[in-house]
């Protein structure tokens, strides 16, 4: 059956504040999980990214095929690997290894541009945004751009062509998902993240990555952090949203994850930020309340 299209009856709102708190706060915590695992001498593709999906997406496809949940069709697997391609791959895996030399509030303020991305895919597929819509996603857009404003955000060549894939790839994956034949939410996404991980370690291999040592301590607690919270939390709080709300709203988390990354780097990683960010972060929450309110309105 086909589940990736909104249901005819509205989601709860309470359900849909829920969702969007764990896509916000959590995701906005793994742009620092990603450093301090490729601190810890974690590889980025095989480890970071390809391991930790391939055991998120193993233990929620084991749990629902306990439960009675139906396997994938073979056309179902075709778009979920495709999903996994352009939405982990290309996505989280490029942000990955962008950090390699870019900073974790770099990495954060890329993704910013994915709420643009999505209304963009979207308007091509004839799914416009309101103008509420537009106006939420400006005001967001404005905001992350303040916040790094003048700021002392370093990158290598490499790393911006990675960090301008990857919002690319993960909002081309959302739009195009919507309408096609899936499996419901949560076994759309433990299949996705099958699908994803071990194309994120056949590449990394293919690249030339090899364990030769276990990650130290820290970096084997950010790797399960991420796979628990990063992975089975919050992407699939994330799937349920794109199947029960608008693109601009599920796209909405990119301006509020480089806050959380602020505030995180501030409190664990002792980074300073002053009235100035303040101000920047509240223009980005500003974006999003527009954008929430704008969906509610066209509801």
């Amino acid at each position: 059956m086909s589940s990736a299209e909104p249901t005819a009856a509205a989601p709860r709102s309470g359900l849909v504040a829920l969702a969007l708190l764990l896509v916000y706060v959590v995701w906005g915590s793994t742009y620092l999980g990603i450093r301090l695992a490729l601190e810890g001498g974690a590889l980025p593709l095989t480890t970071v990214s390809g391991a930790r999906f391939i055991i998120a997406g193993s233990l929620m496809y084991a749990v629902l095929r306990w439960r009675g949940m139906p396997a994938p069709t073979r056309r179902q697997w075709r778009n979920l690997a495709i999903m996994g391609l352009t939405m982990l791959v290309l996505g989280n895996g490029m942000v990955v290894l962008a950090e390699r030399t870019v900073s974790s509030g770099l990495a954060a303020t890329a993704v910013a541009s994915v709420p643009l991305w999505m209304a963009l895919f979207g308007a091509l597929r004839g799914q416009h945004a309101s103008r509420g819509e537009w106006l939420g996603i400006a005001i967001g857009f404005v905001g992350v751009v303040w916040l790094n404003a003048g700021s002392s955000l370093t990158a290598s060549p490499q790393g911006l062509v990675l960090l301008l894939v990857a919002p690319i790839g993960w909002a081309f994956g959302s739009v195009w998902a919507r309408g096609l034949d899936l499996p419901a939410p949560f076994m759309t996404a433990a299949g996705q993240m099958l699908c994803g991980g071990v194309m994120l370690v056949a590449l990394g291999l293919a690249s030339g990555e090899r364990p030769t040592q276990w990650p130290s301590l820290d970096g084997l607690l950010a790797v399960a952090y991420l796979c628990v919270f990063g992975s089975i939390v919050a992407f699939t709080a994330y799937v349920w949203l794109l199947h029960n709300v608008r693109p601009a709203l599920a796209g909405s988390y990119a301006y509020v994850n480089p806050v959380i990354a602020v505030v995180l780097g501030a409190i664990i990683g002792h980074e300073r930020f002053g009235a100035h960010d303040l101000l920047a972060m509240g223009v980005i929450l500003a974006g999003v309340v527009v954008l929430t309110l704008a969906r509610t309105r066209a509801k």
